[in-house]
C-alpha cells in the first residue's frame, strides 16, 4: 500500500498529478484551513504531510501522529514549526529555497509606494466624487529619501536592491554587518539600531521571528522614529507590537503602517491574539493591510509547491529529502 501523505491546504493540480502515482493522498481542497481536529485526525496515520504557513506543528501535534516521518513545507520561514521537538521524534523537516524572496520583496516595494504616495485614499476619491485635479494628497516619494532596513537576510537584500533604482539612501542595522563588496554593490551603510530607527522615513522590517525579536518595534521604539515616518512589515506580524502602532498612528506620531503579515498568524505563540487589531483594520486612510501574499505570485506558488513535493518525492522513495533542516534518522 502506498504510504499516507496529508496535504493541508489547496494546491495545483499538477502536484496531485506529480504525487499520486508515490503516494495516498488527502488534500484539503478548500480555501480554508482544516480545524485541528481534523488535522490530528488525518495525522494519525500518516508517513508524510506538506504543511504551509497556517499549519503549526509541535509535540502536541507530534503525539497524534505516530507514523508520520516527515514535515515538507511550502515555505522558507519555519517558525511556526517545532523542529527541535521533530528531530526527537524522528521526523524530517524541509523548507523550500529562495522562491519567496523576490515576490516579498516587490510586495514590499508596492507597499512603500503605496502608502507613501496615498494610493488607496485617492482610489477612494476617485471612485467618491471626482472633479479633476485637486491640491490634495500630497505624500513621500522614494527618491532621496532615507530609508532603514531591519535585518538583511536574503529579504533584505532583495528589497535593498529594489530600492537602489529608486536613487533612495539606504540604510541597514543586522546583528551581522554585511561585507564591504556587498555593502558597496547594494548601495547600503550600517547603523546601530537606535541610529537606524531614529533617522529613518520609511522603515523596513525583514527580520524572522524569535524570541529576541519578538515586538523588537514597541512603543519605546516606534516613540524614536522621526514624527510622520512610515513602517512596512512584509516579515512577521510580532516583530512589531500592532497595539503599540495603533498608539503612535493614534498620537500622529506614526505616519502610516502598511503590513502583509500580522500577530495572530504567529501559531507558536500561546499568547497571539486571534484577529487582527481592531484599532488597524479601523485606520483607512494611514494604513495598508494585505492577506499575507508575500509569495503569492502564480508561478512562485507553483514553483514552491513542486520543491514540497519533490521533497515527499525522495522521502518515499527511500532517499533523505534534498531540503531537510534537520537530522534524523530516515525509517524505511
Amino acid at each position: 500500500m502506498l504510504p499516507k501523505v496529508v496535504i493541508t491546504h489547496r494546491v495545483h493540480e499538477e502536484i496531485i498529478s506529480k504525487l499520486s502515482p508515490h503516494a495516498r493522498l488527502v488534500c484539503n481542497d478548500t480555501d480554508d484551513t482544516w480545524p485541528r481536529e481534523k488535522l490530528l485526525a488525518e495525522l494519525s496515520d500518516a508517513k508524510a504531510m506538506m504543511a504551509f504557513m497556517p499549519d503549526m506543528i509541535d509535540a502536541s501535534v507530534l503525539a497524534h501522529a505516530p507514523d508520520l516521518q516527515l514535515v515538507a513545507c511550502a515555505l522558507k520561514g519555519f517558525d511556526n514549526f517545532d523542529i527541535e521537538a521533530c528531530t526527537q521524534l524522528g521526523v524530517h523537516v524541509t523548507i523550500v529555497s529562495d522562491l519567496l524572496t523576490d515576490p516579498t520583496a516587490e510586495l514590499t516595494i508596492g507597499l512603500m509606494i503605496a502608502l507613501g504616495r496615498h494610493i488607496l485614499p485617492g482610489d477612494k476619491s476617485v471612485r467618491r466624487d471626482y472633479k479633476g485635479w485637486r491640491p490634495r494628497f500630497y505624500g513621500l516619494g522614494l527618491q532621496g529619501t532615507a530609508i532603514g532596513i531591519l535585518g538583511m537576510g536574503a529579504i533584505g537584500k532583495a528589497i535593498a536592491q529594489r530600492l537602489s533604482t529608486f536613487g533612495a539612501i539606504v540604510s541597514y542595522w543586522d546583528r551581522q554587518s554585511l561585507d564591504k563588496a556587498d555593502e558597496i554593490r547594494l548601495n547600503v551603510k550600517p547603523l546601530e539600531f537606535d541610529q537606524l530607527i531614529s533617522s529613518s522615513t520609511f522603515l523596513v522590517c525583514a527580520l524572522p521571528l524569535s524570541a529576541e525579536t519578538k515586538h523588537l518595534l514597541g512603543a519605546e521604539q516606534l516613540a524614536k522614529m522621526p514624527k510622520g515616518a512610515l513602517l512596512i512589515n512584509p516579515a512577521r506580524g510580532s516583530v512589531v507590537d500592532e497595539e503599540a502602532v495603533v498608539a503612535a498612528l493614534q498620537a500622529g506620531r506614526l505616519g502610516g503602517y502598511a503590513a502583509d503579515v500580522y500577530e495572530m498568524e504567529d501559531w507558536a505563540r500561546p499568547d497571539r491574539p486571534d484577529k487582527v487589531h481592531g484599532g488597524l483594520l479601523n485606520r483607512e486612510h494611514d494604513s495598508i493591510l494585505t492577506p499575507h501574499i508575500g509569495s503569492a505570485v502564480a508561478k512562485s506558488r507553483l514553483a514552491i509547491e513542486h520543491e514540497a513535493a519533490d521533497n515527499i518525492i525522495d522521502f518515499v522513495q527511500g532517499r533523505r529529502p534534498r531540503a531537510a533542516i534537520n537530522e534524523v534518522q530516515l525509517i524505511p
